[in-house]
């Protein structure tokens, strides 16, 4: 069981990694490659929204996605844009990428090498890795206007996608363990964490929910 105590610092985490940027047009969307095709759903609504007028989905495949997306998760996304109605033409794949960093600096080497001007990208990914994402891409790509987005959903509403509540905790840890280490190693830009925050991470890490952290020096 996941206790009431466990939840609120879970919705902590949640509330502090979206950005509540106001969707606005972008030269570019880039859909993040993870093991959530919700997000090649919203960067697709995004798309015939009007707010871009060119996708790039990026992204290799991890260990949660392996098995899911054997043709890679920026190919999956691809597919999935496809079904829903995206042309062909207003797709391109960035298929290497195995992290976040990748995720920028692959996409930014490919739509340089095809002569493609990026003043703003909107950058699409799940919920609670909008912070991380925004950092990483204000770290890797300056002069760029960077706009977070994401589908719009609750925390609760999350969970039910995934049918698995463990999963989620665990990667809201991860993400906020990279907020608090990937800017001294140079991946991203430093972020004020409030104090309500970081003890929310530290008691989740003390629960248990840290399967998705990563070495720190």
């Amino acid at each position: 069981m996941i206790s009431v105590q466990t939840w609120s610092d879970a919705q902590r985490l949640w509330d502090f990694q979206q950005m509540h940027h106001e969707p606005r047009p972008c030269s570019v969307g880039i859909g993040l490659g993870s093991h959530d095709l919700g997000v090649a759903d919203e960067t697709v609504n995004l798309y015939q929204r009007g707010k871009f007028p060119l996708i790039v989905f990026t992204g290799a495949t991890s260990r949660t996605t392996r098995d899911r997306m054997p043709r890679g998760e920026a190919e999956h996304y691809r597919e999935r844009a496809l079904e829903l109605g995206v042309p062909a033409s207003a797709i391109l794949v960035e298929p290497e990428a195995r992290n976040t960093g990748e995720n920028i600096n692959f996409t930014r080497e490919l739509l340089t090498g095809r002569g493609i001007d990026v003043p703003s990208v909107m950058l699409v990914s799940k919920p609670y890795e909008e912070r991380r994402a925004y950092a990483t891409a204000r770290k890797l790509w300056p002069g760029v206007e960077i706009v977070s987005a994401s589908a719009p959903m609750t925390l609760a509403e999350y969970v039910d996608s995934m049918k698995d509540p463990r999963l989620v905790l665990d990667m809201l840890v991860g993400a906020q363990q990279r907020l608090l280490i990937y800017p001294k190693q140079g991946f991203m830009i430093r972020q004020e964490i409030p104090d309500s925050v970081a003890a929310a991470y530290e008691h989740l890490c003390s629960e248990g929910f840290t399967s998705r952290l990563v070495l720190a020096d």
